[in-house]
């Protein structure tokens, strides 16, 4: 599932990074649409408005399909045949939309027939991976591989904060498929237009923290291929909604768990393994100072001073938060813990499993 985002770039960035060619091959920025409605923001949650890519005839009918506007949209389908008078009164969530089921569901389907499709806009999005017992979900966020220039090619930005912070300038935006509605309040008003992300099983490399992600749309040729819906049919297009594996992510603090934080620390990467260290239980610790005085490998009485002491392993760095392959480790008891006890190293957590 996808139930947060983060999008916090400029207008012009933001319009820069969806630069595109149109039907006759000029190179081409979209324009804004009601542009004092997009608020940049590092943690987006439903029934707020987030930036979305669509085609311009959807507000100028006889404009070329091909060409794009970006309109900030309420996130959450309203249905255009709703008939309260007020959004929230809606009886089902419409934050996502499952891509096996789109054609079964009327909020769904008839926007989709009537070529309602759309992009959503983000710098990425949140998932939090539940852990085992009563510790706390662990929050990742997902993102495009980054590059800084073309000389540099891809680079992993999680290697150093310094590089994470230099690599906004050309961030690539995650492209999510979506479809929009317009409502318009039975008693008047202004019209209301709102969308729902598409999502899908989720990909080899995420399902250890998720079952769901959303469809992301992977270059140019697939977001073009979506939002044209005068020349792709609903049933092409929708050849387009599946995982994809071309995604990286990291793990970030607990600060984006609220969604009234909205700050870079979001999306800062954090290093699971060393806040582990920091965050040693009093049992554990108590026990390996009893295993160090009772441990049968050595006298009590006699102490070997020329004996080195084994270095401790350097922390790893930002580079092992990208967990490319996250397979379950194999069982251990507690005699094969207390094995490793026995021999001065402290016993490697538990990692979490996926839902």
């Amino acid at each position: 599932m996808c139930g947060r985002t983060s999008c916090h770039l400029p207008r012009d960035v933001l319009a820069r990074a969806c630069a595109y060619r149109d039907r006759q091959g000029r190179e081409r920025l979209p324009e804004w649409k009601d542009p004092d409605k997009y608020c940049p923001s590092y943690n987006t949650s439903p029934q707020s408005d987030s930036p979305v890519l669509l085609s311009r005839v959807h507000f100028e009918k006889g404009a070329d399909s091909s060409e794009r506007v970006i309109a900030p949209m309420r996130w959450g389908l309203v249905p255009s045949w709703f008939k309260e008078d007020d959004p929230s009164k809606l009886q089902f969530h419409t934050t996502n939309c499952r891509s096996d089921t789109i054609m079964e569901k009327r909020s769904f389907r008839l926007p989709l027939e009537k070529g309602r499709r759309c992009v959503i806009l983000a710098d990425g999005f949140y998932e939090w991976q539940k852990c085992l017992g009563t510790a706390p979900k662990q929050a990742y966020f997902i993102y495009f591989p980054q590059a800084i220039t073309e000389e540099s090619g891809s680079v992993d930005v999680t290697a150093s904060l310094e590089l994470w912070e230099k690599v906004w300038g050309s961030w690539r935006l995650l492209t999510m498929a979506g479809v929009f509605d317009c409502w318009e309040p039975p008693g008047g008003g202004g019209l209301l237009y709102s969308y729902t992300v598409i999502t899908v099983d989720a990909c080899k490399s995420l399902s250890d923290i998720h079952h769901r992600m959303p469809a992301i749309l992977d270059g140019e040729e697939e977001v073009s291929r979506w939002l044209d819906f005068g020349e792709v049919s609903a049933q092409e297009a929708l050849k387009l909604i599946r995982p994809t594996e071309n995604i990286r992510f990291h793990a970030v603090s607990s600060v984006v768990n609220n969604a009234c934080n909205s700050s870079p620390d979001c999306v800062t990467p954090v290093n699971l393994l060393a806040r582990k260290e920091l965050k040693a239980s009093r049992s554990s610790q108590k026990m390996m100072q009893w295993l160090a005085t009772k441990s049968p490998t050595k006298s009590p009485t006699k102490e070997d001073p020329q004996t080195p002491q084994k270095a401790e392993p350097d922390v790893p760095q930002w580079r092992s938060q990208v967990l490319h392959k996250s397979p379950l480790p194999p069982k251990r008891g507690a005699a094969a813990l207390l094995a490793r006890w026995l021999k001065r190293e402290e016993p490697v957590a538990k990692r979490p499993h996926s839902q």
